[in-house]
């Protein structure tokens, strides 16, 4: 019987846990968050692109014929709590969940990374786990096959330019968002500020649009708007098949075209520096000249890029521009410029590392390309599942 470790309790972790209990492995999902589909849940308020009937695998409505269908569009929290919930809850998983277990390392058992390259004797080593368990202390666990699905939007981007730190961003923490706020949930936050919005993607695009609504209802709300690119496309996809994302791009734009007071965009503008004012913050933009703007928050929405260092100690080959598995980011480069609905999944062989029995599946799979779908996602884990013993 295989041993497998599922790192991550999100759509793919609990579908990889699905097709291992259709195969009577013995497996584990190591989840380090309290619930099933954290991620999820950070931006729960908002709604998906895709509709629910996208967003069930076919082997979670076998085994959970009740599971939401249709065309409505979903939020993250409905996501979680409708799909994912009573799927973790399923005879077949809800012994085999770890909650609040974060795995912190991952390794070979007697073998460190630069030993035995390309030997037969590093697939007859078991995978050692090391983890961190509910009450703080650490573990180690053993598996055959590990499975990383952890995902991506646990560990944002950084505010500065290059993707590294701007000057003095560490001293400047209690004062930045990185995550899509639930704005009238917390409208003291927010209200009558003055905010900093990075970001030209899905996310800054739908905190934009509800900035500019919060800002008619609680005058003196301001928004500085900048986006690395001076022309910034939107997403824009021709003759979009999915409406609530042509209607946000078409909304970014609009807002961008009709800079107002209240909403300001600085448009191939980078983030150089943040220094104290008083009780505000004075962030110093560049974008071949310097300006100054005082705020009194930093919304920092610049996407997001797995946990690398997990694994330093296997053999796994990425990709040195987007950070995924070397195969398949070969593959993705290729593809460049499509819309992630004309993607398909690319085999198990792109899915393969040097590290035998070692996956990284899901969204953390495609690196910094953003264009993952879960429907991508249910497709390599049939992938994975069906190259196993």
């Amino acid at each position: 019987m295989t041993r497998i470790a599922i790192l991550g309790a999100g759509p793919i972790g609990l579908e990889a846990a699905l097709a291992a209990a259709t195969r009577g492995d013995d497996f584990v999902v190591f989840e380090a968050a309290p619930t099933v589909g954290w991620h999820l849940r950070r931006w729960g308020h908002v709604r998906t692109f895709t509709p629910w009937g996208m967003n069930v695998s076919p082997r979670m409505r076998a085994a959970l014929p009740s599971a939401p269908s249709g065309a409505g569009l979903p939020t993250g929290a409905q996501l979680a709590a409708d799909l994912l919930e009573p799927v973790a809850a399923l005879a077949q998983l809800r012994d085999r969940i770890r909650l609040t277990t974060r795995v912190l390392a991952v390794g070979r058992e007697g073998l460190l990374k630069h030993e035995a390259i390309g030997d037969g004797r590093r697939a007859e080593r078991p995978f050692r786990l090391l983890i961190r368990r509910p009450d703080g202390s650490e573990a180690i666990a053993h598996a055959d096959v590990v499975i990383d699905a952890t995902g991506t939007y646990g560990i944002p981007n950084r505010l500065g330019d290059g993707g590294i730190d701007a000057v003095n961003e560490r001293a400047f923490e209690d004062r930045i968002e990185r995550f899509l706020p639930a704005f009238e949930e917390q409208a003291g936050a927010w209200a009558g500020r003055t905010i900093l919005l990075t970001g030209a993607g899905h996310s800054a695009q739908t905190a934009a649009r509800q900035l500019a609504d919060f800002a008619r209802d609680a005058p003196g709300t301001r928004v500085v708007w900048a986006t690395r690119s001076a022309v910034p496309g939107w997403g824009v996809v021709e003759d979009d098949p999915l409406p609530e994302r042509a209607q946000l791009s078409r909304a970014a734009a609009q807002l961008a075209a009709g800079a107002s007071d209240a909403l300001q965009l600085r448009a191939g503008f980078v983030t150089e520096a943040l220094h104290a004012s008083g009780d505000r913050v004075a962030v110093t933009l560049r974008n071949g000249r310097r300006e100054q703007v005082e705020v009194d928050r930093i919304l920092a929405l610049n996407g997001g890029v797995g946990d690398h260092a997990l694994y330093r100690q296997l053999q796994v080959h990425e990709c040195y521009a987007t950070s995924g598995p070397m195969n398949l980011a070969a593959a993705l480069l290729g593809e460049t410029g499509g819309d992630c609905l004309a993607i398909a999944s690319h085999g198990p062989e792109t899915l393969r590392t040097p590290e035998p029995g070692f996956f990284i599946l899901g969204a953390k799979s495609y690196g910094r390309n953003s264009q993952f779908l879960l429907q991508v996602g249910w497709r390599q884990v049939d992938d994975v599942f069906g190259t196993l013993l």
